[in-house]
């Protein structure tokens, strides 16, 4: 057989294997989609599941952790790694998040920490849409960037603020004190109470958190109660202009420095709130 007329037979053959192997594929990517979307009528793959009306507004607002977890309930079953690529053992190594008093047991996921974990069951009742408004691709920042336009975050899923909301650095700057609460923190006997027992008791007041429970903890063990969201997470050390809801007490007179600040959360961090932390009327 002349060389061209083997060239073409076998280019053929090339085509046809591509083509089969293209065809095979393209059905075991449908297959191993179809099952993560069938938690929504109507949803057949991925893309058409990227666009289900559950991320979006309204139905993101009402969506159910349930909900959620249909498609995305990986974060919550990964785990962390037992051992690091370069072979340092999860066991034998303490994370950032574990040197503080209020973590018990092993390293665990971000998600697990804020969601299952035992203490953010004591002092927390976080669900997905608290930090997660949908993902809608349209509602992500432009490239180049646009600093007059803030209602992008960023390609982020999550908008920065809400991690602010309780992880804003110790203000000591605004409280008067010339050092941070870790150079202060034994002269005040590591007790933040000393101060926040009679100024600004009205706080927490949100739906992801439980007040009583907070205050509660923070009387028994002291200032890492506090601390451990307000500047022990060392990756925030910027302040967020936290709302300074009326306490029983409170002056008339409004500083300097917190003249624009709001006087009460969110509206959708407010709704299911039932009672007030004690040492403020409503």
């Amino acid at each position: 057989m002349p060389f061209h007329k083997k060239a073409i037979l076998l280019l053929g053959i090339v085509c046809i294997v591509a083509v089969a192997a293209f065809l095979i594929l393209g059905r075991m990517g449908q297959e191993s989609v179809q099952p993560l979307a069938s938690a929504h009528a109507g949803v057949k793959d991925y893309q058409r599941a990227r666009w289900d009306p559950l991320h979006f507004k309204p139905a993101i607002d009402s969506a159910s952790d349930e909900q959620c977890l249909a498609c995305h309930l990986e974060i919550l079953e990964n785990s962390v790694r037992p051992e690091s690529k370069a072979g340092v053992k999860a066991a034998n190594s303490l994370a950032w998040y574990q040197t503080l008093d209020t973590y018990e047991g092993e390293q665990g996921t971000f998600h697990w920490r804020h969601l299952k974990s035992a203490y953010s069951s004591q002092v927390m009742q976080m669900q997905c849409v608290t930090c997660h408004q949908g993902s809608d691709p349209r509602d992500r920042a432009v490239n180049p960037p646009d600093v007059n336009n803030t209602a992008h975050v960023l390609r982020k899923n999550t908008n920065p603020d809400i991690c602010l909301m309780c992880h804003g650095k110790h203000a000591n700057e605004i409280m008067g004190m010339e050092q941070s609460w870790p150079e202060i923190r034994d002269a005040m006997q590591n007790d933040c109470l000393i101060c926040h027992s009679t100024i600004r008791t009205n706080r927490h007041q949100v739906n992801f958190l439980k007040p009583e429970a907070i205050e509660k903890l923070a009387a028994e063990k002291g200032g890492d109660v506090c601390y451990g969201c307000h500047g022990g997470r060392q990756w925030y050390r910027i302040g967020f202009p936290y709302p300074r809801h009326p306490w029983e007490g409170m002056a008339p007179e409004v500083p300097e420095w917190a003249k624009d600040r709001p006087t009460q959360s969110e509206a959708r961090f407010l709704s299911g709130i039932s009672s007030n932390v004690s040492g403020s009327k409503p």
